[in-house]
């Protein structure tokens, strides 16, 4: 039977459409660029690398290339990446709770909102580090000091006043007996320099993620005193959490990607396939494993639902902490 040449060329139009949007997903993977919103050393520097590098041995990637971006609490990476759009190429910029903390406080003018959300990746939690040297064998002697004179207690963090580093460790320290609103937080552009901080003596604690605490104590130049996650971890049973020393208090960071906001919702669904496919591959276990990570996939969708959960349970805790009215 012979068509009309009208349908064999709504036939023929569709195949190119279909041809041409496989074609676009396979350029999305053909050199992935992260936007890093922090300085080397921090979490999001170690997720993106771990992600790329985890990538290309997979082979779901032949290239990945990094850029950071420090500046405004996350929010000139955030900023470039709305200006910027899709003139950049394949561009996807990895963040986290500050995203969702720091626009509650005002100290960035957007938000998660501004951007196309792409894939929820991993959990990661808080951690409370001290030099190998320090005095401070346990957490209870650091609250000991602290219940003493909140001064003698300097905590750093890779990221302003009112970021995550400060808030987890207010909510440690509440929870723990103390005033939460009287913390010493100093404030380092990105974990690289806030660890370094630490090593130098400038302050007495180190608020950080638990991958770059793991970081530390392998090279034996620090002790994990305490973690936030919810139970131990089994691949570090040796690590107390809070809960398991008798205090209330728990914190989940999730990681995550987002795309500009111009990016065609058909490239985001790409994007989000391949990190769907990357977290089951075994490149990516010995990441994840390295890095005391827990699996968090979520689909655009589904993260966005999450983002907005988020936002509206941080607000809360941070009124009650006094970060924000």
């Amino acid at each position: 039977m012979t068509l009309p040449a009208h349908a064999g060329c709504r036939r023929l139009c569709r195949g190119l459409l279909v041809l041409s949007m496989m074609l676009g997903a396979v350029a999305a993977r053909a050199d992935l660029h992260f936007l890093v919103p922090g300085g080397p050393g921090g979490g999001w520097d170690t997720t993106a690398r771990a992600a790329g590098e985890a990538l290309i041995k997979s082979g779901l990637e032949s290239n990945a290339s990094f850029q950071n971006m420090s500046g405004g609490g996350g929010g000139r990476a955030i900023a470039y990446m709305i200006k910027m759009g899709t003139k950049q190429g394949d561009m996807v910029m990895i963040n986290s709770t500050p995203i969702v903390l720091r626009a509650l406080s005002g100290q960035i003018p957007n938000s998660f909102r501004d951007l196309k959300p792409v894939a929820n990746l991993i959990a990661d939690y808080g951690a409370f580090v001290v030099t190998a040297n320090s005095p401070y064998q346990s957490w209870e002697e650091v609250m000991d000091a602290y219940r003493r004179d909140p001064r003698l207690v300097k905590v750093a963090g890779g990221s302003a006043r009112g970021s995550m580093d400060h808030l987890v460790a207010a909510q440690a320290f509440q929870a723990s007996g103390g005033d939460g609103r009287k913390l010493a937080y100093i404030p380092y552009d990105a974990g690289g320099q806030a660890k370094a901080g630490l090593l130098s003596g400038e302050v007495q604690l180190l608020s950080t993620g638990f991958s770059e605490a793991l970081e530390l104590m392998r090279s034996s130049d620090a002790r994990i005193l305490a973690i936030t996650a919810p139970e131990t971890i089994a691949d570090y049973p040796e690590i107390p959490t809070l809960k398991s020393l008798g205090y209330p208090m728990s914190f989940v960071n999730w990681r995550g990607l987002f795309a500009a906001p111009d990016t065609p919702d058909a490239k985001v669904a790409a994007y989000s396939a391949v990190f769907r496919k990357l977290l089951e591959t075994p490149e990516w276990e010995a990441v994840r494993k390295r890095n005391g990570w827990l699996n968090n996939y979520e689909t655009p969708e589904r993260f966005l639902e999450s983002l907005k959960q988020q936002e509206e349970q941080m607000a809360r805790v941070m009124r009650d902490l006094g970060f924000i009215r």
